[in-house]
């Protein structure tokens, strides 16, 4: 059984199928044409289902012509990856020569995979198959949009976004990939949804972490069910209709937990590489009562008061103005770094300027260690290298357990959470099992 190992049992069965050993469930070929680039491609043309446009290079010349005719922003990644492992965002030629100069370094055997870069809402299916017949118990939204790795988002169940013909476009590709892939057990798929229309991000032909939320919060035990299928039972036996399992009269929400305290230069910045090391589970009546308790588990100091520190690249300038009003109308302090300072003032949103580390003391190193921020809310073009500005500030606010934001949708999210004014003591226990 290959499907219960995560990505480094798949890596391995090839080599195991050509030692004679048996693999069940999902067959070795089929493991590979989920992985392999061009013969998933295939699978997708004869589906009639659309991917974000992409190229298969082997080196630092073939990327480079490949990034500028998608045209940037793309999102490279080697194939055969654990956890996001080596996949940035490129922007330039810039950061393709680098990247590829790193991967090119490691003598790689697997091909580079370069797409377009759709920022659009992403969505996850796990589904439990027996070759004939589907089972998707439940459609996962995330609240961080594509780009950050979904090990690092927010998940939602039930979806609480899409529209009724997204979602039937969801359960129909998701029908027509097990089949074609004649998945036996579980598979994993991820779609983003951009300007209406949905695409296939990726497929992984085994179990996810995402199995143990979701068979926890709808109450289907996956892994027993994908067991069984794999020596030979039918969903149809068991019980289970072929489709989407029906939501619950509740909403759980998956919130990651980071270990960032311990990890000393490690930008804190959330990206297509995953960074954190658990997560936790919410549960209540609407979205923002589950998503008060996951946060709230996860660790984050949910302050009513105090000041909030914004520094954000140009791109997020535009959106992080609704939620800089809402921080000011609830009674934050707000400061900012020039740029975005500047930007807040246009739209008549106070904020007291504050210097970057470079431009002299006092500044935002100054600031933090003064106990009067409370939530930082940082993002920015290039990070990774700890000598940078942006990652020696939220590096600090790390260590002084400061609330960090990275994300223009978790800063979004959790505003919603303090300006609906409840706390933990508000919200009831919900029994999943009695619903």
């Amino acid at each position: 059984m290959v499907q219960f190992g995560g990505q480094t049992a798949i890596k391995l069965t090839r080599h195991l199928s050509d030692m004679g050993v048996r693999i069940l469930g999902t067959s070795a070929d089929m493991i590979d044409a989920a992985e392999d680039r061009e013969r998933f491609d295939e699978i997708l043309e004869k589906c009639g289902i659309p991917r974000p446009q992409g190229h298969t290079v082997m080196n630092t010349e073939e990327a480079l012509k490949a990034a500028n005719d998608l045209g940037y922003p793309v999102l490279l990644r080697p194939s055969y990856v654990l956890g996001g492992q080596n996949m940035i965002i490129a922007h330039s030629d810039a950061d393709v020569k680098e990247y590829m100069g790193i991967i090119m370094s490691h003598n790689i055997e697997n091909p580079v995979l370069i797409d377009k870069y759709m920022m659009g809402t992403e969505v996850e299916v796990d589904a439990i198959c027996d070759g004939e017949d589907f089972l998707i118990p439940g459609i996962m939204e995330h609240i961080e949009r594509a780009g950050v790795h979904s090990g690092d988002s927010i998940s939602i169940y039930p979806a609480q976004h899409l529209s009724d013909r997204i979602k039937r476009i969801i359960v129909e590709y998701t029908r027509k990939l097990s089949k074609e892939l004649n998945v036996i057990g579980l598979v994993n798929i991820q779609y983003v949804v951009y300007n209406h229309e949905v695409y296939v991000i990726e497929v992984n032909p085994r179990s996810s972490r995402t199995v143990p939320y979701i068979s926890k919060v709808t109450g289907i035990p996956m892994v027993d069910i994908a067991t069984k299928i794999m020596f030979g039972a039918k969903l149809r036996d068991m019980g289970y209709e072929s489709g989407l399992y029906p939501a619950g009269d509740y909403v759980a929400v998956k919130v990651p937990v980071f270990s960032f305290e311990k990890l000393t230069d490690v930008d804190t910045m959330l990206g297509p590489e995953m960074k954190s090391t658990g997560e936790c589970l919410g549960i209540g009546r609407n979205l923002e009562d589950a998503l008060l308790k996951g946060l709230i588990a996860a660790g984050f100091d949910l302050k009513r008061e105090g000041g909030v520190l914004i520094s954000v690249r140009d791109t997020d300038k535009q959106e992080i103005l609704p939620i800089a009003d809402k921080f000011e109308r609830m009674g934050f302090e707000l400061y900012a770094t020039s740029g975005t300072q500047s930007v807040l003032h246009r739209n008549m949103i106070a904020a007291n300027l504050v210097r970057k580390i470079s431009d002299g003391e006092p500044n935002v190193v100054t600031l933090l260690e003064s106990g009067k921020i409370h939530y930082v809310i940082s993002t920015s073009a290039k990070g990774r290298l700890p000598e940078r500005d942006s990652v020696k500030m939220r590096r600090k606010s790390i260590e002084r357990s400061i609330c960090s934001l990275t994300a223009i949708d978790t800063a979004r999210s959790l505003v919603k959470v303090l300006e609906s004014g409840r706390t933990i003591n508000d919200v009831e226990l919900v029994d999943i099992t009695k619903i």
